[in-house]
């Protein structure tokens, strides 16, 4: 499935800008069929047009859109937009999510509603292709009249300006093309609009984050199993017939993962002496299956937003109109992010309360897993660092898109602060990933400890790779080389 062909995409088949990058494909000739017809359109629209004010294209931008601009004047237009808007702050952004962006940013154009020419498509698509990766700046974009500032920088390059990033050095682009042999390209008229204008700021942290929430969703079932059969748990919560009479998606599906864990291990099937156990168990399918359910309903919004046209103002050729309108509002990527940071955050917040359990003393385990308990502290501060990173995750929970802040002298007086919670959820979910990494070095360390054996083949396969890349020490030692390698471990893993 190429991305770049005008046809309906899914979530996964952009997975490879984050997994294996150089592996970039062409951009398909029904694609450059359709640019190129939107680009004929619209300079055939404004010839016959010529004293028709269209937005960002003879007018100024924002609220200066009743500011007429001459003919003459109508590609500086272009370039001052740029350049005017290149105002990011913060860290650079890291490479996968500005492949992200070049390749949303294409995917956008490719459609042939923005009126660009071929050529600029041909640049972007050269900078994703040979890893010559814009700048991008964190901070800067409200997520309403596009991700303006952050598009900005991606697209500074373009024209020769801006910063560059190449084999991790960062360079001026007029340095790259000098040794590249290469020339700016020229903005044609609407191209720097359509450029700035778009979500693909918000997308690409959605489509990120989509993609890694599946990782950590799975990841935590298969942490919250190890831990379970640590803590010697009860099998009645998980069996279908409960879950059938409260039937949501996730939740089935939670159980029946456990379910069919208890019923192949024979360690889990030795009489309980226990009524119930803690919710942090007995709730794993309500709560994990919740997670899950938040995140098929991001992936949703994601594939929509992956397959749209969100710049302005639109081309619509089918009905010979230019439409100013708003599609590069963020709202629906704000909602999704902000629901899905929350989802993520619960995950790691009822895998802190495994890690206490799993430390307090309890069903056969030693005080803090100690092997000394007293003149060792085992895993007692492992619990610490957990709980510093879940309250700070309650604190990333606030919804950005809760809050609007006026711009543009009131011409944008809704925005929806859909970039900043994509980076809060990029946050929740990097700090949710080393929690499980804490939960499963406990997990195992509880096993261990028991002499724990006979696990099913799938989680026993789990089980051994992990000790074969982390070395679990019952001894005290400093762990946080090991909670690091955890993570990873669980990033990578193949669930």
């Amino acid at each position: 499935m190429n991305i770049f062909s005008t046809e309906k995409i899914n979530l996964e088949a952009l997975s490879f800008l984050i997994r294996e990058p150089f592996n970039i494909p062409d951009i398909p000739e029904q694609t450059f069929h359709q640019i190129k017809k939107g680009h004929e359109f619209l300079l055939d629209f404004i010839k016959k047009n010529p004293n028709k004010p269209i937005y960002g294209i003879n007018t100024g931008f924002g609220s200066l859109c009743q500011v007429a601009i001459p003919n003459d004047e109508l590609e500086a237009l272009q370039y001052n937009l740029i350049r005017s808007h290149a105002c990011g702050c913060g860290n650079a952004l890291d490479d996968e999510l500005v492949r992200l962006m070049l390749a949303l940013k294409i995917r956008a154009l490719g459609f042939g509603y923005s009126g660009v020419h071929p050529e600029t498509v041909r640049r972007l698509h050269l900078l994703l292709k040979n890893q010559w990766l814009p700048v991008v700046y964190e901070y800067g974009s409200l997520g309403a009249s596009g991700d303006l500032a952050p598009l900005a920088h991606l697209s500074l390059p373009l024209i020769g300006e801006g910063m560059v990033k190449v084999n991790n050095e960062f360079i001026p682009a007029a340095g790259l093309y000098q040794k590249q042999n290469l020339k700016p390209i020229r903005l044609h008229p609407k191209e720097g609009l359509a450029l700035l204008n778009g979500t693909q700021f918000m997308l690409a942290h959605l489509v990120w984050s989509c993609l890694t929430g599946r990782q950590l969703y799975r990841a935590a079932n298969t942490i919250a199993l190890l831990s379970a059969l640590a803590y010697d748990i009860k099998s009645e919560p998980f069996i279908p017939s409960l879950h059938a009479i409260r039937p949501h998606k996730g939740q089935m599906e939670v159980a029946r993962f456990f379910h069919e864990f208890f019923e192949s291990c024979q360690e889990s099937k030795k009489p309980k002496p226990q009524v119930q156990d803690p919710y942090s168990f007995r709730c794993i399918p309500q709560v994990h299956g919740a997670s899950k359910d938040a995140l098929d309903y991001a992936i949703s919004v994601c594939e929509t937003e992956i397959n749209s046209v969100t710049d302005n103002p639109t081309l619509i050729p089918e009905e010979n109109i230019v439409v100013s309108g708003g599609n590069f509002h963020g709202q629906p990527l704000a909602l999704a992010l902000d629901f899905l940071g929350l989802a993520m955050h619960e995950l790691g917040n009822i895998s802190e309360r495994r890690i206490y359990l799993l430390l307090s003393g309890q069903r056969g385990l030693k005080p803090f897993l100690a092997q000394n308990a007293g003149l060792e502290s085992g895993y007692m501060i492992v619990q610490y660092a957990a709980a510093s990173m879940v309250s700070y995750n309650k604190t990333l929970c606030f919804p950005s898109s809760a809050d609007s802040i006026i711009s543009s002298n009131g011409q944008e007086d809704h925005v929806s602060m859909g970039a900043n919670a994509g980076l809060k959820t990029k946050k929740i979910i990097e700090n949710v990933f080393r929690i499980l990494g804490m939960e499963l070095l406990t997990a195992i360390r509880a096993l261990k400890q028991k002499n724990i054996s006979g696990l099913p083949a799938e989680i026993n396969k789990f089980y051994n790779e992990f000790l074969n890349a982390v070395t679990i020490e019952m001894h005290d030692h400093a762990s946080n080389q090991n909670i690091e390698k955890a993570k990873i471990f669980i990033q990578n893993y193949p669930f």
